[in-house]
């Protein structure tokens, strides 16, 4: 009789990579929102490089250890970091027009949507994830409410809210390592 063949995987966890990715890329961005700088070129650094390609690779990375919902959370986070990115700099090189609000608000609204049910798969999930997503959800949809109506209040508010979702994932990334 033969022994089946067992092997174990030795590789890192990469969840907390994109995790800590998501948190303070958000953190900074919100930080921005909430009104205490203005968006320069290290949000926007921080949007390619660690919100976009480290989440990128980590969703590659979690596909690979069999995490679908890994895989689909942290690819889809890591492409909005690169889109926002795009979005925001594209006009200024002559690629494209700037977005009006109502585009942007759509925008940030199907995130929003596709987060419901990202969020519904968390259920599942312990708490601090339900938590995560849940106030991802909620900012989203702050963020779609401020850039269609201009309220500045409600933007604020969504920053401050975006300041806690990030820091909620900063927490669950550094929790895993």
């Amino acid at each position: 009789m033969e022994t089946p063949l067992v092997l174990k995987d030795l590789t890192a966890n990469p969840a907390p990579l994109g995790l800590l990715g998501f948190g303070l890329t958000t953190i900074l961005l919100n930080m921005h929102n909430a009104g205490l700088f203005a968006l320069g070129s290290m949000i926007l650094a921080m949007g390619i490089f660690y919100g976009g390609i480290a989440q990128v690779i980590v969703g590659i990375m979690e596909w690979q250890k069999g995490n679908t919902f890994g895989m689909t959370a942290f690819c889809s986070f890591g492409l909005f970091w690169i889109t926002f990115v795009a979005l925001t700099v594209f006009p200024s090189l002559g690629i494209g027009e700037k977005n009006s609000a109502v585009a942007m608000a759509a925008f940030l609204a199907v995130w929003g949507v596709l987060l419901i049910g990202m969020t519904m798969k968390t259920l599942k999930m312990n708490r601090l994830m339900q938590f995560i997503f849940g106030s991802a959800t909620l900012l989203f949809f702050l963020l779609a409410i401020a850039t269609l109506t201009g309220n500045a209040v409600v933007h604020q508010i969504a920053g401050i809210e975006g300041v806690i979702c990030g820091a909620s994932a900063m927490y669950a990334g550094v929790k895993q390592l």
